[in-house]
């Protein structure tokens, strides 16, 4: 059993937790199709696509986190929309441009960018958000900074991208404690003038 296995299983990780409010506030902006979440864990970008429209593949390393996930699911009647891979990012054929929207959360996969943005179809548009070095103790998250973005590398990697989205949040958990988030969304798209989304206010939602 892994380690993201004996998590899932333990409870120690939640078991249905809400989309990232980014994704949710931008979703309405977002181009229809198909949606493929990167390290999906127990599934809470990728259920909340599939209750959007979107036909998912939703993808995780952790057998224990997809069986979560299709629960979820089901308890939401979309378990026909998604498409569950266990799978590792190091042995993934990643299609080209097969996909409208590709999501990433809580998994530095910095590696692997050249081909996640190759599964963008043209217009596109990637979700990613994940822990932050920071010089304030972060609580929250890897335990060593070498699986945070260090400060603009998430930022930095998607300049080829057109940024819709860019924010960098210290936040404080409902349990006290605190860590740092990076949160970017950008749309596989060129030229000097673009067109951007109108989207709700953090405050009016």
């Amino acid at each position: 059993m892994t380690y993201w296995d004996e998590r899932f299983r333990e409870g120690d990780y939640p078991q249905d937790p809400d989309p990232s409010p980014v994704l949710r506030r931008y979703v309405d902006s977002l181009p229809e199709g198909r949606a493929f979440d990167l390290a999906t864990g127990t599934g809470r970008n990728a259920v909340f696509l599939a209750e959007a429209g979107y036909e998912v593949d939703a993808m995780d390393q952790s057998r224990e986190g997809l069986e979560i996930a299709r629960a979820n699911a089901r308890d939401r009647g979309v378990a026909d929309r998604i498409n569950w891979i266990e799978g590792s990012v190091e042995t993934y054929p990643f299609p080209e441009s097969a996909y409208d929207v590709v999501t990433v959360s809580y998994f530095r996969a910095i590696d692997w960018f050249t081909d996640i943005k190759g599964m963008l179809a043209a217009d596109g548009v990637l979700f990613v958000e994940h822990h932050l070095r920071s010089v304030e103790p972060n609580e929250v998250g890897p335990s060593n900074d070498r699986y945070r973005f260090a400060a603009n590398e998430l930022l930095h990697a998607c300049l080829d991208l057109t940024v819709l989205y860019f924010d960098v949040i210290a936040e404080e958990m409902p349990d006290g404690r605190n860590t740092t988030v990076t949160r970017i969304l950008a749309r596989k798209s060129s030229g000097a003038a673009q067109q951007y989304p109108r989207v709700p206010s953090p405050a009016a939602e």
